[in-house]
């Protein structure tokens, strides 16, 4: 994988981390997920101006990735009510490169070498362990950590591939992003109601540049995909998790323990074995 391509995917992880920690120390997760979103939908409308409207062969995929995002926001939030930044974060993480190594070769006909799986595999595994307590894994959301994952592996995949037949990858992430934009909202309103939507509260300006984060660093993904194998490029961004694990520790009061650090080890491993 080329060296630029691993600078940005690893500059993506860090993005990531930061707006989920963002929205895991929000007081209604729900709420500001759909803040981010609209923020998303905003940029991204102005950008598909800019940039015009990707193949016709791509609008497909960018729906379903949008109604798969949407999934991933809601089990996103249910995962973080009751568990920590620390857990829930790697394993919903963790899950995803092997399946979108899976996923890819199963419907883009991707063939990833014995060594990058070795990386992927090291990767995988160091992020997951990064969730257990000793050597049980107690994490009270785990269901939603893990649909999560699967979630993020089926919208990667569909992105990967909706990106490489849009011959604009930027502007397929714009028409994508906006579609989800406009779906999480109606979620939030059909889940609750209008009024508790558009009511201000503190934190809104914290959750809208979460979401302009957020986008940032899925359009580097989508553009990494374009230029790399999909499974590759998911196992560096999930190195994300460690910038997880240090903001955790720094600004939200979570343990970092020796077994954590050496777990981080494991995943600069497989990073280094992948690039």
């Amino acid at each position: 994988m080329p060296i630029p391509i691993i600078l940005l995917v690893l500059f993506a992880a860090l993005l990531h981390a930061s707006w989920n920690a963002l929205l895991r120390g929000g007081d209604d997760r729900l709420w500001s997920m759909t803040m981010m979103c609209v923020a998303v939908a905003v940029a991204s409308a102005l950008g598909l101006a800019v940039l015009g409207t990707p193949a016709r062969a791509s609008w497909g995929y960018a729906l379903l990735s949008a109604l798969l995002h949407v999934g991933y926001n809601l089990f996103l939030v249910r995962s973080y009510r009751t568990g920590d930044l620390g857990q829930t974060y790697p394993i919903a993480r963790g899950a995803s490169p092997i399946l979108i190594a899976l996923g890819a070769a199963l419907f883009a006909g991707e063939r990833v070498g014995p060594g990058a799986l070795l990386g992927i595999a090291l990767v995988s595994v160091g992020i997951i362990s990064l969730a257990f307590n000793g050597r049980r894994l107690t994490v009270p959301s785990l269901p939603y950590a893990l649909g999560t994952g699967c979630f993020i592996a089926a919208y990667s995949v569909t992105d990967g591939i909706g990106a490489r037949l849009s011959a604009a990858p930027m502007a397929y992430t714009a028409l994508m992003c906006v579609m989800w934009g406009v779906l999480m909202p109606l979620v939030y309103i059909a889940l609750r109601d209008v009024r508790s939507l558009l009511q201000p509260r503190p934190g809104l300006c914290t959750a809208l540049g979460g979401g302009l984060v957020s986008l940032l660093a899925y359009a580097i993904v989508i553009y990494a995909m374009t230029a790399a194998p999909m499974g590759a490029v998911s196992a560096l961004r999930e190195t994300s998790v460690l910038f997880a694990a240090l903001i955790g520790y720094f600004f939200l009061g979570e343990s970092l323990s020796l077994r954590k650090l050496l777990a981080c080890v494991v995943i600069a491993c497989g990073t280094i074995i992948i690039g």
